[in-house]
C-alpha cells in the first residue's frame, strides 16, 4: 500500500504550482507535509485525489500507474481525501455518513466507537450539529470505512482548538499502524505533526526546500525555519 509519486507537476490550469515533486512512502507510514499558506500543499493533495489533473509526472500506489484527473479511479485504487472544508452533509447524521460511504470488509461500527469514543453518544446526530473537532473525527472515520490505502489528511487541525489537535494527531498515527495504509498528512502544527510523523517534507513555492525523518527535523528548528523561508536545503542533518 505505497505511493509512489515521481516528476509530479500541478497546478491550476495552465499555472504550475507543484514542480517536478518526487515522494515514495511506504505502507503503515505517515508523511507530514509542511509549509506556510500557498506553497501548494493543497494542491498536492487534491492532484493525488484525482480532482485535479496532472501537469506531468506519475502517481501509482503499490506500483500500480494512476490515470490523470479521475477522481474515481483514484478513490476506486484506494486513495482517499479528507479535505480542509470536511465536506459533510449538514443535515445527516454520524450513523448516515459512515452506513453510506463504508465499504464491505470496512470497519466496524464498534471499531470507529472504539477510535473515536466521542462520536458514540452523538450517533444519531446530525453532522452541522457536531462540534468542530467530532465534525473532524466523523471526516476521518469516514474515510476509514471506504478501506484507505492511502488516506489522504488535509490541514485536520483546520479551527480546531490546540488541545483538540493534540487529541487527533496520535490517531493518526494508530491508523497508520493499525491498517496498514500510507498516510499523508498536511499540517500548520509543526511540532505536532512530527511527533506522529515518520518522514516530513516542506514545502515552498511548490518545490521541497527540506525532507527528512520526524525525528530528525524535531531536533533541527533551524533548518525547518530556513526552510520555511525557501532556503536551499534538500536533506535534514545528521544525528551528531
Amino acid at each position: 500500500m505505497s505511493l509512489q509519486v515521481s516528476g509530479l507537476i500541478a497546478g491550476h490550469g495552465r499555472v504550475k504550482i507543484i514542480h517536478e515533486l518526487d515522494l515514495d512512502v511506504p505502507s503503515g507510514s505517515v508523511l507530514a507535509v509542511l509549509g506556510p499558506n500557498g506553497a501548494g500543499k493543497s494542491t498536492l493533495m487534491m492532484t493525488l485525489a484525482g480532482l485535479l489533473p496532472r501537469l506531468g509526472g506519475s502517481v501509482a500506489v503499490d506500483g500500480h500507474a494512476l490515470p490523470s484527473g479521475r477522481a474515481v479511479s483514484a478513490n476506486r485504487a484506494g486513495l482517499v481525501l479528507v479535505p480542509d472544508s470536511r465536506a459533510l452533509f449538514s443535515s445527516l447524521s454520524v450513523q448516515e455518513h459512515l452506513s453510506i460511504a463504508r465499504r464491505k470488509a470496512g470497519p466496524t461500527v464498534a471499531e470507529i466507537k472504539e477510535l473515536f469514543p466521542a462520536l458514540e453518544p452523538r450517533w444519531q446526530v446530525a453532522a452541522g450539529s457536531l462540534s468542530g473537532g467530532e465534525q473532524q473525527m466523523l471526516a476521518i472515520a469516514r474515510a476509514l470505512v471506504q478501506m484507505p490505502k492511502v488516506l489522504l489528511i488535509d490541514e485536520m487541525s483546520m479551527g480546531l482548538a490546540p488541545v483538540i489537535v493534540e487529541g487527533l494527531l496520535p490517531v493518526v498515527r494508530r491508523i497508520a499502524e493499525s491498517t496498514g495504509a500510507t498516510v499523508i498528512l498536511v499540517e500548520q502544527h509543526v511540532r505536532l505533526a512530527l511527533e506522529v510523523a515518520d518522514q516530513a517534507i516542506v514545502m515552498v513555492h511548490g518545490e521541497v526546500t527540506l525532507r527528512g525523518s520526524a525525528a530528525e527535523l524535531r531536533l533541527a528548528p533551524e533548518r525547518l525555519e530556513t526552510a520555511y523561508l525557501g532556503g536551499d536545503v534538500v536533506t535534514a542533518p545528521e544525528r551528531n
